[in-house]
């Protein structure tokens, strides 16, 4: 009995212990923040602020989230690569937020707004730095782990020097992957670094170009995030990833879906939420998906429609209305015979009375 008794009151030691901690720790939030195509996410957590890229050239969603947040201060501004649908809006972030730190890779690309960027880093106090892999940052209880470049020199190709980070807060890790592709990929794999994570941000806003099979797998995420625009021309993110994930059941939650998508945890658990659009979960079937007047979302409720074909299905009705789902095998890229037969046969896409006038 009192064996049993000390059992109990070690095990309620220990789930005190956690929680004081997590207590103690308190709440890092990780907004996925929806810049269209482009890339941007801020760490909130306490006494520091991140910004991992800055969105694309022609917007201010970067900018504006900040101010409505209230930002005052940001302590460290991450460029993970410096193409324009990550670097858009980093120098006006420069120009209106203190920013203590700035981290980039080094590889230099000749385009006016790389090089309105680094002017804003001259004409700041920000401190600079050209992280490799091997280094750390601490930020309170957070843990910066800087996973790729490699040292030495970089590669001409600018995807292979972007810059990967691993951040872990109290039990829970995040990984940010930038528009690094299979190639960095599978050598981050082959070096045996630590790629763990709970919440992976998918590689090149989803592109066909990363997220390698034994990449995820050696990720084993709970989940994976990423960020691109509805309906954009780049049909990301690819029905190849989208695939793989499904089949190693990978949840897996855009911002074209849903808005900016934000992570909460206390390094001990994590919950979702998303700020604008629809709703993070499962979305219920109401009756049938009508092909002629389901919004982008639902029509991704039917198999084998991703992105890229809910906006060709979108595009061809507003030519000429669907009279039937047999229709899609010949107007839609992609559905043959087989995948239609799997639409059929899952009873979701339907098309209701069409007016003929």
């Amino acid at each position: 009995m009192r064996t049993r008794l000390l059992a109990l009151v070690l095990a309620l030691l220990v789930l005190a212990s956690a929680a004081g901690s997590a207590l103690a720790r308190g709440e890092l939030a990780v907004h996925y923040i929806d810049v269209g195509q482009g890339e941007a996410v801020l760490l909130q957590g306490p006494g520091f602020t991140i910004l991992i890229d800055a969105g694309n050239i022609g917007g201010r969603e970067v900018v504006d989230y900040l101010t409505r947040l209230e930002v005052e201060a940001i302590d460290l501004l991450v460029v993970t690569h410096p193409h324009a649908d990550h670097i858009g809006q980093a120098a006006e972030v420069l120009r209106r937020f203190p920013v203590r730190e700035v981290w980039m890779s080094g590889y230099e690309h000749y385009t006016r707004t790389f090089e309105e960027l680094l002017d804003a880093v001259l004409d700041s106090d920000a401190d600079y730095f050209e992280p490799r892999a091997g280094d750390k940052r601490s930020y309170g209880e957070l843990e910066l782990q800087v996973l790729n470049p490699p040292t030495g020199n970089l590669s001409r190709n600018m995807h292979e020097t972007c810059l990967m980070l691993r951040a872990v807060y109290g039990q829970i890790a995040f990984l940010f992957t930038g528009d690094a592709e299979q190639r960095t990929e599978k050598a981050l794999v082959g070096w045996g670094l630590p790629l763990q994570a709970h919440i992976l941000q998918l590689g090149h806003h989803g592109s066909r170009t990363s997220s390698a099979l034994e990449f995820l797998l050696a990720v084993d995420p709970d989940l994976a995030i990423y960020s691109a625009g509805a309906c954009n021309d780049y049909g990301h993110p690819h029905e190849e990833v989208l695939t793989r994930l499904s089949i190693l059941g990978i949840p897996v939650y855009g911002t074209d879906l849903y808005g900016t998508i934000i992570v909460r945890t206390d390094g001990e658990t994590y919950s979702l939420a998303a700020e604008q659009k629809g709703r993070l979960g499962e979305t219920e079937i109401q009756g049938c998906v009508d092909l002629n007047s389901a919004s982008w979302e639902e029509l991704q409720l039917i198999i084998h429609i991703g992105p890229d074909r809910a906006c060709q299905i979108m595009e061809q009705r507003e030519t000429r209305p669907f009279r039937s789902v047999d229709e899609l095998q010949s107007r839609i890229s992609g559905i043959g015979p087989k995948r239609l037969a799997d639409i059929k046969a899952q009873g979701v896409a339907c098309v209701k009375e069409v007016n003929h006038d």
